[in-house]
């Protein structure tokens, strides 16, 4: 490449082209990335640990005691005589562990 006056312009080489893009991924890497996978990972746990008698609290809002579990569902005790049968996904957090 030839600038105005006649000299050729200098070329960089690919560490220094590439630096910008490899600066954008580490931003994004450890601002959205990191803090996503961490987040996953206690809720898997969260979901993992969950027993009979924790009061939780389903994605839909709903509070309940946990009264039975299975591997892919929870039955929760709303109000008296009155359950639910539930995603184990569904549950999004435990208000009250059974101690």
């Amino acid at each position: 490449m030839i600038t105005m006056l006649g000299q050729a312009a200098p070329q960089g080489n690919i560490f220094t082209s590439m630096l910008p893009l490899v600066a954008i991924f580490a931003i994004f890497y450890f601002l959205m990335i990191r803090p996503q996978q961490k987040q996953q990972k206690k809720l898997r746990e969260m979901l993992a640990a969950l027993k009979k008698g924790d009061q939780v609290i389903t994605r839909g809002g709903i509070y309940g005691t946990i009264a039975a579990i299975t591997d892919n569902a929870v039955t929760l005790e709303i109000a008296n005589n009155v359950s639910v049968k539930v995603s184990r996904d569904a549950v999004s957090g435990v208000v009250a562990s059974a101690s």
